[in-house]
């Protein structure tokens, strides 16, 4: 699958289509999903172009990968989610039921999150 130019998340990052920032930097951005699952519903994306799991993982270095996934973190603790727990989610396609092909991971939590998909 080819990467989409006018997919939601590359609007976001050009800054055409506003969101309420978590955590930004030179290669990564985490804001508040505006269509919330949990209490806590927050959407990290690389700033590149990837489509989704597989190649954010196959195309880009090995430190892009670790930094990313390092930010994950540094965004659950820096909100203090690390201290009841959350959940890390990844749609990968369409049968997964990804729904922007730009990779992104979803951090759910402020809640119980039983029955919360």
């Amino acid at each position: 699958m080819e990467y989409d130019k006018n997919n939601i998340f590359a609007k976001i990052l050009r800054k055409e289509i506003p969101c309420e920032v978590v955590y930004g930097d030179d290669q990564v951005l985490f804001f508040y999903d505006i269509n919330p699952q949990a209490k806590v519903h927050i959407l990290g994306i690389p700033k590149k172009k990837v489509v989704d799991f597989r190649d954010f993982i196959l195309r880009l270095d090995q430190s892009s990968v670790q930094y990313f996934f390092t930010k994950i973190i540094d965004v659950i603790n820096g909100l203090g989610l690390d201290q009841k727990g959350y959940r890390l989610i990844i749609n990968n396609g369409r049968d997964a039921n990804q729904e922007v092909p730009h990779f992104h991971i979803h951090i759910l939590a402020g809640e119980n999150l039983k029955g919360i998909r």
